[in-house]
């Protein structure tokens, strides 16, 4: 089959063995394949733990249509559409655990809708709800709030019922773009007197940041949080490593979380996804929930998406088309 590989020189299209599915998996004929970061990372070489090495498929997000059904398999039929995350994704075929897939949710949801959806979806209701613990009313500010995942945490933060929804961006044609996601106010990280307008707004402090950028607001975010707030660290967009003022988070009792799923178990993976779709399915099915395609590219091309996403001037999903 063909799919994106990793080389000694990036990302190559190539040929690739079909996955041969385990007894708890499902095998797709990919029809879309959504970019993400973490592939980016992936193909620079510069994921911690990362999954494999040259001759590894690229993709962690994808849809098409189920053409094979392991035995242990609880759910899906061959032909059905599904939507997956998992990895492997650009190409023409790709295998994930049935509790990693999700039904369509609506008869006109288009593949390339559906392959922008599940890393955004269990990423940012496990970060707002599972490790934030969100409460209707709360304040929430979303650090890198115009990626995909971004928009899709405002959306989330607004249909469980924040309070307050803070949104930031350092682009300010991205930034203007904010409210139409459901943020009530747009900062620019870049101005160093944010956290204070983070303060006056909230009289105190916000009550929750999902961190998507990391790095140099690490401690910009403690001083926006208020005593005994919640920081729940989802992305190192802005770096790896950077200073943080140990005596500030613990002058104001912060709780910091860092997440990722690339050291969680099969079992923790499908609660997430399972208690995703309890909170937030009917939102998805009725498009309340949803995320702009901002642009497409053939599998072929697949090199030239993630040189888009380099460039960092999107809004929305990018994403592969088969």
């Amino acid at each position: 089959m063909k799919a994106a590989i990793l080389s000694a020189s990036g990302l190559a299209i190539g040929d690739a063995p079909k996955p041969e599915i385990k007894p708890n998996e499902i095998l797709v004929r990919v029809a879309a394949a959504g970019l993400n970061r973490a592939d980016v990372l992936m193909a620079d070489g510069r994921m911690h733990g990362k999954l494999g090495g040259a001759g590894t498929v690229v993709g962690l997000e994808w849809a098409g249509e189920v053409v094979e059904i392991g035995h242990e398999c609880e759910k899906f039929k061959a032909g059905e559409p599904v939507m997956c995350s998992g990895s492997g994704g650009y190409a023409e075929y790709a295998a994930t655990d049935w509790g990693r897939a999700l039904p369509l949710p609506a008869a006109d949801m288009s593949y390339e809708q559906a392959a922008a959806l599940p890393i955004a979806l269990m990423t940012m209701h496990d970060a707002l709800v599972g490790n934030g613990g969100l409460g209707a009313g709360e304040s929430v500010l979303i650090q890198g709030a115009s990626s995909g995942v971004g928009l899709m945490a405002l959306q989330i933060a607004k249909y469980l019922g924040a309070g307050l929804v803070i949104g930031t961006s350092r682009d300010a044609g991205r930034r203007a773009r904010l409210k139409d996601f459901g943020a009530d106010m747009a900062l620019d990280p870049g101005d160093p007197a944010w956290p204070e307008a983070v303060l006056e707004a909230t009289g105190g402090g916000v009550d929750l940041i999902v961190d998507q950028v990391s790095g140099g607001v690490a401690n910009d975010n403690m001083k926006a949080a208020r005593i005994l707030g919640r920081i729940v660290n989802v992305g190192r967009l802005g770096g790896f490593t950077g200073e943080f003022d140990y005596d500030l988070h613990a002058l104001k009792r912060i709780q910091y979380t860092g997440v990722t799923f690339r050291t969680r178990s099969l079992e923790e993976v499908r609660e997430i996804n399972r208690k995703m779709r309890a909170d937030l399915w009917p939102a998805v099915a009725a498009g309340i929930l949803s995320l702009p395609i901002d642009r497409v590219f053939p599998l072929a091309e697949a090199a030239a998406a993630q040189a888009h996403m380099r460039a960092n001037a999107h809004l929305g999903k990018i994403v592969l088309k088969l």
